[in-house]
C-alpha cells in the first residue's frame, strides 16, 4: 500500500508540473485565462481621446475648431476613439466637470485649448496620474499663478501632462512687415481680449510694420489704429466700431485677432472693398467668402502639429522623454523648411504681389539667424517711429 500511496503522489506531482509548464509556455495568441500567471501584468488600456472646448464651439472656426480637427484626423488614422465635450458654461467650474466626465467615460488622453484651462488644469491633473493632458496656449505663468490662488504653494506641472505656448508676435511681426511692403499704409489691429497670446500677436504687428516702414523709409505715412473688443466674438457693436474705421479713418487692412471677432472686420471691410488679415489658421477661404480678394494674409500658428506631434508621442511611448511635465514655447525651428516651424503665413493661399514669397522666406531666415529682433514684451507697447493710435476697449 505504502508502494501505491508514492507512486500516486509521484504522478500527481508530474501533472502539476506539466500544467504549470504548460501556462508558462502558452502561445502568445491563447486566451488571456490560459497564459496569465500569478504575476501576470494587466493589460494596458487603449489610447482614447478627449478634447474639451474652451468657452467657444468647434465651429469657431479658429482655436477649438482646429483642434478639434486636429484630434479628430489623428484619432481617424490611428482608428482611436474620439469625443469632444463642450462645457456648460464659461467657467472654471464648468471645464472641470467636462475634463472629468471625459475621464469618467474612459478616456485617458484630453486636450484643451486655450488659456483659460490653466485653473483647470491645476485641479484636475494631479488626481488623474493615468490620463496624459494636453494644454494649448496654457503658459507657466497662467498655471503657477492659478496654482498659487489654490494656495498651492511651489506647485509644478506633473508628468502626465505638457502644455504649449507659442511665440505669437513673430506671426504678428511677419502680417505687419507683410502687409506694409505690399504697400498698406493706414492698418488696423483688433484684438478680442487682451490676454497675453492676443497682446503678442498685437505688439509683434505693430513692430512688423515698423520694421517694414523703417527700411522703406515711410515711417511717417505710416499709421496703426490699435483696438481690443473685449470678448472673442463679432457683434453689432464691434462691427459698428470697424465700420468708423474703415468709412470713417479710411483703414485699409485690420488684423483681427481674437476667436470669431474677425466676423465683423470682415462685415466692415465688405462694406468699403477693405482688407482683413487672419489669425491662427490660415483664414484665406473664411475671409474671402465676405469679398474676393478680402484677406491679405494669415498669422498663423501650428496647433494641428502640436496636437498631432503630442498624441503620437503618447502612442508611440515617447511622451516621457519629450514631453513630461513642459511647458514648450513653439516658435521658429527652421530657416529654410517653412512646414516645421509652429508660427508662419501660409504660402499656398499666398495672393501678395509686392511682397513675394521669397522676400517671406528671406525674412524668417532674418528672424531666425536674430539679424531682427522681436520683442515678447506684454507689458508696454514697443518702441516704435510709425503712428499708432490706442483705443479704450470697445466692450
Amino acid at each position: 500500500m505504502k508502494k501505491i500511496a508514492i507512486v500516486m503522489c509521484t504522478i500527481a506531482l508530474a501533472a502539476f508540473s506539466f500544467v504549470s509548464c504548460s501556462k508558462k509556455n502558452a502561445p502568445a495568441n491563447a486566451p488571456a485565462n490560459a497564459s496569465a500567471g500569478k504575476a501576470g501584468k494587466a493589460a494596458e488600456p487603449a489610447m482614447k481621446i478627449a478634447m474639451v472646448t474652451d468657452y467657444g464651439d468647434i465651429t469657431d472656426q479658429s482655436f477649438n475648431q482646429t483642434t478639434y480637427q486636429a484630434c479628430k484626423e489623428y484619432a481617424e488614422a490611428a482608428k482611436l476613439d474620439f469625443k469632444y465635450y463642450k462645457p456648460s458654461g464659461d467657467s472654471t467650474e464648468a471645464r472641470v466637470s467636462s475634463i472629468n466626465a471625459a475621464i469618467q467615460d474612459g478616456y485617458n488622453v484630453v486636450v484643451l485649448p486655450g488659456f483659460a484651462f490653466a485653473e483647470a488644469i491645476v485641479k484636475t491633473v494631479d488626481d488623474n496620474d493615468d490620463v496624459h493632458f494636453i494644454g494649448l496656449d496654457v503658459s507657466e505663468f497662467d498655471l503657477i499663478s492659478s496654482a498659487e490662488a489654490m494656495g498651492k504653494a511651489n506647485w509644478r506641472l506633473p508628468k502626465n501632462a505638457f502644455c504649449a505656448v507659442y511665440a505669437e508676435e513673430i506671426p504678428g511681426f511677419f502680417a505687419g512687415y507683410a502687409a506694409v511692403k505690399e504697400g498698406f499704409t493706414h492698418l488696423g489691429f483688433l484684438g478680442g481680449m487682451a490676454v497675453p497670446a492676443v497682446i503678442r500677436y498685437g505688439f509683434g504687428f505693430v513692430q512688423g510694420c515698423n520694421q517694414a516702414a523703417v527700411e522703406m523709409e515711410i515711417t511717417d505715412k505710416v499709421t496703426v489704429e490699435y483696438v481690443y473688443g473685449g470678448q472673442f466674438f463679432g457683434d453689432q457693436a464691434i462691427t459698428a466700431a470697424m465700420d468708423g474705421w474703415y468709412q470713417q479713418r479710411k483703414v485699409e487692412v485690420v488684423f483681427a485677432c481674437g476667436g470669431g471677432i474677425w466676423t465683423s472686420a470682415c462685415e466692415a471691410a465688405a462694406k468699403t472693398n477693405g482688407k482683413v488679415i487672419g489669425v491662427d489658421v490660415d483664414q484665406a477661404a473664411l475671409i474671402n467668402n465676405y469679398g474676393a480678394g478680402m484677406c491679405v494674409t494669415s498669422a498663423m500658428k501650428g496647433l494641428s502639429a502640436t496636437v498631432k506631434a503630442t498624441l503620437k508621442a503618447i502612442q508611440d511611448k515617447s511622451f516621457d522623454s519629450v514631453y513630461a511635465g513642459r511647458i514648450s514655447n513653439l516658435g521658429l525651428v527652421s530657416d529654410t523648411d517653412l512646414d516645421a516651424n509652429f508660427v508662419a503665413l501660409p504660402t499656398a493661399t499666398w495672393s501678395m504681389k509686392n511682397f513675394t514669397v521669397d522676400q517671406y522666406k528671406q525674412m524668417v531666415k532674418d528672424v531666425y539667424a536674430k539679424n531682427i529682433r522681436i520683442s515678447n514684451d506684454t507689458g508696454d507697447m514697443p518702441s516704435h517711429k510709425i503712428n499708432v493710435n490706442v483705443y479704450p476697449n470697445i466692450k
